[in-house]
């Protein structure tokens, strides 16, 4: 799974864009290839579209598509940063509708991409024991398998209003900003959160009155004014100041980086304030109000030494006073995204507050001991090899309306180059009866005269040492799970998914006879890859073998822990019991530890414990009391079953009780790839399978 960082903030007023970017830039200038990626604005979806998920108890599907959506913009980095959500105040806001399910899609993204988490609070005039508190409770409301990497604070000492929110005008001469009592970063690094409780301090971002200068254009775009001198749009603003006295006290009052409001009729305070940006005075601008009043002398005249200047004049229909309210009210506090100078600049201050060597150390060191690899990556990675592998697949039970639906499923999305066998007018209508149309380009093998001769001839000849006549093979072509069977042992395809009409036995007996097992496997086994709420874990056999012996079990294991790897789970194997340790006896417990002696000798390098009981190989608290000194327990991600008994019923009662999808069983030890189907299977489930075909195909 890729890496990523999501940037988790408690409300809304933590400047959360110009963060994640900055942490984007803290990350890059330490040499990573990083991405950001925001769950709502990257989506190529309407929020209409959105809502429509996340308002109608759908917010794990829209996961997935937010994770299909992440790995495709942020395929070629190799970190991602992600905006988290927070709820909208202002019930106008487009968002607004989604502040009721924010905090449950945050977890439901963290824990489908495996994100570290970083919490954002900010200060203004807050007490820092309120600081404590949010953060306090932000680390209490995540699901414990979360790993938070720290807390960042921003806008430290900001000025606010009467309301407590951060704010700053620049019309405002008394600043509570000079007021309000200050507050320390080292004050802040003594709160019980960060001396208590473990939370790293990653950041502390002050608020400095200079970046929050906005620049000429973004007064003129949103008070929509006139630009008459055609230049100095980018200068930078600092102070306004509106103007109706002479001009002597107005020069007395006149600061750098001034802009400056009076009524167009006013000539000798344009004609000053041109003078004054020609003798090298930086002043930010002027806008003229009342524009209809403006002299046509004194404009051309003014226009042509502003432009020389470089000074901005702007005019507006709107009175002086009309004007100075609308500038007090401009949210200052956003970056237009378009401010490409001021964002860089906030970005190099902020990422020099963060604690940079801590982050990248955390997102590069190895955890591979501990990953694991969530249900919706698992599912998304899954499809994505199986798109990749580009393989020929055969179903043969081509009348069967669920595999015929999942074949159109895996035609349309490049899963696998589907193959049916039977008679293509009888295919099309068994659709066609179950409300569905196949794609014409579908491909459907009809058994011709020189075709059968082939099979015939091969099947002979492979079976010729059992006594198989030609009379018998005839009768056995007319199985079409036989007639797939000979295809893929002569490599016309390069897989085989049948058992939705069939048994197990119907679909293994032709594979062991023809294709046969592996060189080095004694047996066939089978997974199921169950989808837990957190995690994907590997259930290994509860499908073909009855009562496997200790070394059967050997095999068993690693076949099924090579399966893991083989589709992106670390294996950490667990070979399951009624005991743990050396807590039981009984011929089932010494069988397994047996087994689990004899696997440490085979696979040396493989991490395996056993016997352990089902809890503690999954549950860490039951694992720490049980298994203290087990290096899987707690957090194993391959399960053994002893016999078949146990692993079909644990498989089912898990399924069945957790409401997990189970994607299997999934046959190991076979030469080429066959895969048998529940006879309960879903269109869902089939679609899996044809793809975790195709990918052992690989």
């Amino acid at each position: 799974m890729k890496k990523s960082i999501l940037i988790l903030p408690i409300s809304k007023h933590t400047g959360l864009r110009i963060l994640a970017s900055s942490v984007v830039y803290a990350l890059q200038q330490k040499g990573l290839k990083v991405d950001s990626f925001h769950p709502i604005y990257d989506m190529d979806m309407s929020i209409e579209q959105i809502e429509s998920y996340l308002l109608n108890n759908r917010v794990k599907d829209y996961v997935e598509i937010v994770l299909s959506k992440f790995y495709e913009k942020c395929q070629d980095s190799d970190f991602a940063v992600i905006s988290g959500l927070f709820r909208q105040g202002n019930n106008y806001h487009r968002l607004y509708p989604l502040n009721a399910i924010v905090d449950e899609l945050n977890i439901e993204i963290i824990k489908a991409l495996g994100s570290e988490v970083i919490i954002v609070s900010y200060h203004g005039n807050k007490p820092i024991n309120d600081i404590n508190d949010e953060l306090d409770y932000a680390m209490r409301s995540l699901p414990k398998q979360i790993n938070i990497m720290g807390a960042v604070i921003t806008k430290l000492n900001a000025p606010y209003d009467d309301d407590g929110r951060v704010s700053f005008s620049l019309t405002e001469e008394d600043i509570t900003y000079d007021k309000q009592q200050h507050v320390g970063i080292d004050e802040l690094k003594e709160l019980s959160v960060f001396k208590q409780k473990g939370l790293a301090l990653l950041g502390v971002i002050e608020w400095d009155k200079e970046r929050t200068s906005p620049r000429i254009l973004d007064i003129k775009n949103i008070l929509k004014l006139n630009h008459i001198s055609e230049v100095g749009l980018e200068a930078r603003v600092d102070r306004v100041m509106m103007c109706s006295r002479g001009v002597d006290n107005f020069i007395s009052d006149l600061t750098p980086n001034s802009l400056i409001i009076t009524a167009a009729d006013r000539s000798d305070i344009l004609v000053t304030v041109c003078l004054a940006a020609k003798n090298g005075m930086k002043i930010a601008g002027i806008i003229l109000t009342a524009e209809e009043y403006l002299d046509s002398k004194v404009r051309e005249l003014c226009v042509e030494t502003a432009k020389k200047a470089g000074l901005a004049i702007l005019t507006t229909k709107n009175k002086s006073v009309n004007m100075i309210l609308k500038l007090a009210s401009i949210d200052l506090m956003g970056i237009p995204i378009d401010d490409k100078e001021r964002i860089q600049k906030v970005k190099e201050v902020i990422s020099s507050s963060l604690d940079r060597d801590t982050i990248v150390r955390s997102i590069t060191s190895d955890i591979t001991e501990h990953q694991v690899m969530s249900p919706p990556a698992f599912r998304y990675h899954l499809l994505k090899m199986a798109r990749k592998a580009k393989k020929r697949i055969i179903l043969p039970e081509s009348y069967e309306s669920r595999t015929l639906q999942a074949a159109k499923n895996c035609h349309e999305q490049g899963l696998a180059e589907c193959a049916l066998i039977g008679d293509r007018d009888k295919i099309f209508k068994v659709a066609e009866m179950n409300g569905f149309s196949l794609p014409e380009s579908i491909e459907v093998v009809t058994v011709v005269d020189e075709a059968e001769a082939k099979y015939l001839k091969t099947l002979i000849e492979l079976r010729k040492h059992k006594g198989l006549s030609e009379s018998m093979a005839r009768d056995a072509l007319k199985d079409p799970i036989v007639v797939a069977t000979l295809m893929l042992y002569l490599g016309e395809v390069d897989g085989l998914v049948s058992g939705a009409e069939h048994t197990t036995a119907d679909v293994l007996r032709p594979a062991l006879q023809l294709v046969k097992t592996k060189p080095n496997s004694s047996l066939v086994s089978s997974v199921f890859f169950m989808c837990m709420p957190d995690e994907v874990i590997v259930f290994g056999d509860c499908a073909v073998n009855q009562d496997p012996t200790a070394e059967q079990l050997v095999d068993i294991a690693i076949q099924s822990a090579e399966s893991a790897k083989k589709f992106g789970i670390e294996p950490r194997v667990a070979m399951i019991s009624y005991s743990t340790g050396s807590s039981g006896s009984g011929v089932q417990v010494e069988k397994v530890r047996k087994a689990t002696e004899l696997l440490k000798q085979s696979a040396p390098d493989l991490l395996v414990d056993g016997p352990l009981q089902y809890d503690a190989a999954m549950i860490e608290s039951v694992a720490k009391k049980k298994a203290p000194n087990s290096p899987v327990a707690g957090k194993a991600t391959v399960l053994i079953f002893p016999d078949l008994n146990t692993g079909n019923t644990v498989y089912k009662a898990v399924q069945r009780s957790a409401n997990v999808l189970s994607i299997g069983p999934v046959l190991q030890g076979i030469n080429k790839p066959v895969n048998d189907l529940s006879r309960g299977a879903t269109v869902e489930d089939i679609t899996y399978t044809i793809a975790i075909t195709a990918i052992q195909a690989i």
